[in-house]
């Protein structure tokens, strides 16, 4: 065979299980002529050939993919813990803020009763006055007994003399 055959041949480059369905204008037939080689090809767009990611490279992708998802999940999952511990915390601020409140106004209610109950202990008597008090008065009541009994006594020794008048005079009556 000689070249200009080989090349004018109608020959698919299909297989042989392609070939035989397809017809004879169906396949491209190679020839040398002088107007199909002055024509451009019209093949389409440049196939770009994808090299082949070894098995060391797809694995150090494989592990900074998972590693930076790991990661965004665990810096999601450690901001969604700050957010609740600072809500936590803002709570406790708040209801620390209102116990503070709260002893605030025990403690001016507390000065305030030990305010009063000072004025109270300045105004009052000590033991020491009331002793003396008691002491005085001790001595006003026997005084008075005293006073009682000489009243007694004057009295009952008037009724004996109003009485003794009375028996002698008490036959004789004088308007």
């Amino acid at each position: 065979m000689s070249i200009a055959r080989a090349f004018s041949s109608t020959r698919c480059a299909r297989p042989n299980v392609i070939q035989n369905t397809l017809t004879r204008t169906q396949c491209r037939s190679l020839t040398t002529t002088r107007s199909l080689r002055n024509e451009t090809p019209n093949v389409g767009a440049p196939v770009v050939q994808k090299k082949p990611i070894g098995g060391f490279r797809g694995g150090i992708v494989g592990f900074l993919f998972g590693f930076s998802l790991a990661s965004s999940f665990a810096a999601y999952q450690l901001l969604d813990e700050y957010k609740q511990a600072s809500a936590a915390l803002q709570a406790s601020v708040e209801e620390l803020k209102l116990s503070t409140a709260q002893v605030t106004t025990q403690v001016r209610r507390i000065e305030a009763v030990e305010k009063d109950l000072k004025a109270l202990s300045d105004a009052s008597a000590s033991k020491e006055d009331i002793s003396r008090v008691r002491a005085e008065m001790k001595k006003l009541y026997n005084e008075l007994n005293v006073e009682l009994l000489d009243f007694r006594t004057h009295v009952w020794g008037l009724q004996q003399d109003v009485h003794a008048l009375t028996k002698k005079s008490s036959t004789t009556v004088r308007i």
